[in-house]
């Protein structure tokens, strides 16, 4: 077959350039590093802490898609002098790992070129070569969940626990839950020289009772360090003897017939129901619904990542609006000085990984309809590989009304109904729930969504006792004020094809008229536009008083009136931190004392708080440093880091279940379009139907019709 004159060989790519690692490739990777350990004594004390993709340039995503994978798209060949010159096949993919040595406390990261991944590494053999390997010195990478059960093991085994434990009444270690947390960084002996957690202690009342919230119960007075590398106890002390809270009897999340009430029972059956199958199209890892198209990755740290964001839009066809999305960081901070609350600031992404703690939807899935699953495969501890199936969940919602207007004089009426497509995963860290979601809408949209649910984190009080940093929930029982911290990074690419770097970022502001001519009437505002320029220009904060808001343009695209296209960011509801400036976490996470930053692409700028912030001491590592280059943003590739969050002061009613609490942003088409894409979404029906006593009766304009 041929494209525009151009001879098409067709030959078989197994996977595209963006498609996450297999389980076949991870185990490749895997082989091949550890066949390159210096001696037995190495090989057998390395630990896989990560096995990703190592993304390609953006030049071998555009030739994947225009020649190697269907829909084929030429338009996106490189042009040349003499015409496309097309290679036979795609360079080989690369997995890039971070390892840990737990013998020599050291971490480092290593390249792999998968060369040959048509078998698993039967008998250890491998078909990979390593490229590079380099030791990262002061680190310690994320912890591992096979750490967590042995830090639990030897707290519990440790004879000085056991007796503090047995003052508090407590003698069954299988009641007791140990939630290993990192240390952060507050002193020197933090140092990363040493791997090392800080665990909390919980006490569930009952062993046999797989509903029981353990969380209900903490230990407080009790300090301990434990020495992951070694895994021993390293300090510990008894500091001071407060009674375990009473076994509240509302403290589980059970139905409520369990609790000495009811279930609801006027809940009728709500159906979701597609008799014809979905609207959208999924081609391995490629999605496509409506007008749009993407990729679908995942990576241990991120979950879930959203490749090549296009709107087909008609004669002008695939129209890019970003590369890459995906949340690279969420920080915890808690607003409790006394110990052991004032430690807790937890990288939730950075420390442990968002996607190594994601849900199988297996399990308990919380989408309607009908649905897509995508599987997530991840090395373990030792080198294995484990498969989270049904990771990500793809469909579609509707999502109630897009658009409607009724004339006054005719009496018509035109309503378009809204439907969006949604790509989520869930995940737990402790005893917190994150649902992370990405919306796109038939009109352009695209909302960035996080929903935040589980258990809160607790702490006891002595009885009478009461704590002004957080809020008494239940007897003996309080849950200390905190914040919530995600941020997500976008990697623009508005209206810019393969290689083009036209975009631009424009800050918006709504100013008042002064008093006088011009504003005769007192009633004059406008909104004021103001080019960012440079990185250090663009540290900017959330203002809704100003309706504050970023668009980023296509210098050189311009739609029907002559203005440049663009997509802008629109905040949510937003908050800073509000710990004081010398906050130990803040060390770590400089990026959050801005809602935006701004910066140009740069290979290896990925997470905001540099790669390591497990017990990092090094101040403003990350995007914090990389914007003080002042780099330029004008014609350039954006990138977008969004930080927004929540403050969490917990109710009565947050107990012993959070419902879930929505915070997000949207990117909205700006000039992008034309005229509304909402037009061409199909008119909804006026006529709706009520059942009674199975008969069928019409309703019209929301009353029901005479019989």
């Amino acid at each position: 077959m041929a494209f525009s004159g151009l001879q098409i060989m067709m030959r078989a790519q197994s996977s595209h350039p963006l498609d996450p690692l297999s389980a076949a490739e991870i185990s490749v990777a895997v082989g091949t590093v550890r066949a390159a350990g210096a001696t037995p004594e190495v090989r057998d004390s390395m630990r896989f802490i990560e096995v990703v993709l190592l993304e390609p340039d953006k030049h071998v995503v555009a030739l994947a898609d225009a020649y190697f994978f269907p829909p084929f798209q030429p338009s996106l060949l490189p042009k040349t002098k003499g015409g496309p010159v097309i290679p036979s096949k795609l360079p080989p993919r690369r997995a890039r790992l971070v390892v840990y040595n737990k013998k020599s406390n050291e971490t480092s990261i290593w390249i792999v070129e998968l060369t040959e991944v048509h078998a698993a590494t039967r008998g250890g053999h491998h078909r990979g070569k390593v490229i590079t390997s380099q030791i990262v010195p002061d680190v310690q990478p994320p912890m591992d969940a096979v750490e967590y059960a042995e830090c639990e093991a030897v707290v519990k085994d440790f004879p000085p626990f056991r007796e503090a434990m047995k003052k508090r009444g407590i003698e069954d270690m299988d009641l007791v839950m140990v939630d290993p947390w990192c240390v952060g960084y507050h002193s020197d002996s933090d140092a990363p020289s040493r791997r090392l957690a800080k665990p909390l202690i919980f006490c569930r009342t009952e062993s046999d009772c797989p509903m029981e919230n353990g969380y209900a119960r903490p230990v407080e007075g009790i300090y301990v360090v434990v020495d992951m590398q070694n895994m021993v106890v390293v300090e510990f002390e008894d500091r001071k003897l407060v009674p375990l809270p009473p076994a509240d009897p509302l403290r589980n999340y059970t139905s409520g017939e369990t609790r000495g009430g009811v279930d609801r029972s006027d809940v009728k059956p709500l159906q979701i129901i597609q008799p014809e199958g979905p609207s959208f199209r999924v081609h391995g890892h490629f999605v496509e619904w409506q007008k749009w198209n993407f990729r679908i990755g995942f990576t241990p740290r991120e979950g879930l990542v959203i490749y090549s964001v296009a709107y087909t839009d008609g004669s002008r066809g695939r129209r890019p609006v970003a590369h890459r999305l995906s949340f690279v960081e969420m920080v915890v901070p808690y607003g409790d000085p006394n110990e052991p609350h004032y430690r807790k600031n937890a990288f939730d992404a950075g420390e442990d990984g968002l996607g190594k703690n994601a849900h199988s939807l297996k399990k308990g899935c919380d989408c309607l309809g009908y649905i897509k699953y995508f599987d997530a495969h991840f090395t373990n501890f030792t080198g294995g590989v484990e498969t989270t199936e049904n990771c990500v969940c793809l469909h579609e919602e509707d999502h109630g009304m897009l658009w409607k207007h009724q004339d006054w004089r005719t009496g018509l009426a035109e309503v378009r109904r809204s439907r969006r497509l949604t790509v989520s995963f869930v995940c737990t860290v402790a005893n917190y729930e994150y649902g992370f979601f990405w919306h796109f809408y038939q009109d352009g949209k695209i909302e960035a969504e996080v929903k935040l649910t589980g258990i809160l984190s607790l702490g006891a009080v002595q009885p009478g006792e009461s704590r002004k940093y957080g809020t008494t929930i239940a007897p003996g029982l309080y849950a200390p004020v905190h914040q919530h911290f995600f941020v997500a990074r976008m990697d623009m690419a508005v209206d810019c094809k393969p290689g083009e770097t036209f975009n631009q970022v424009v800050e918006v502001n709504v100013k008042v008229e002064e008093p006088g001519k011009n504003n005769v009437h007192s009633n004059a505002f406008y909104a004021e536009e103001e080019l960012l320029t440079s990185e250090l220009d663009a540290m900017r904060d959330c203002s809704p008083l100003t309706a504050r808001h970023w668009i980023v343009r296509n210098t050189r695209t311009v739609n029907r009136t002559g203005q440049l296209t663009g997509y802008k960011l629109v905040p949510g509801s937003n908050c800073l931190p509000l710990a004081g400036s010398e906050a130990k976490f803040l060390r770590r996470a400089t990026f959050l004392k801005h809602n935006l930053w701004v910066t140009p692409y740069a290979r290896g700028e990925m997470y905001p708080g540099g790669e390591f912030p497990n017990q990092n001491p090094r101040v403003g590592e990350g995007l914090a440093t990389w914007v003080k280059q002042n780099r330029s943003l004008e014609e350039t590739n954006i990138v977008l880091w969004y930080v927004f969050g929540v403050t969490h002061i917990p109710r009565l009613e947050d107990w012993p279940v959070m419902p879930v609490e929505h915070i997000g942003f949207m990117l909205m088409p700006h000039g992008f379009f034309n005229c509304s894409p909402a037009i061409d979404v199909p008119p909804s029906s006026n006529d709706l139907e009520l059942k009674e006593n199975g008969v069928s009766k019409p309703i019209q304009n929301g009353l029901l019709a005479k019989l």
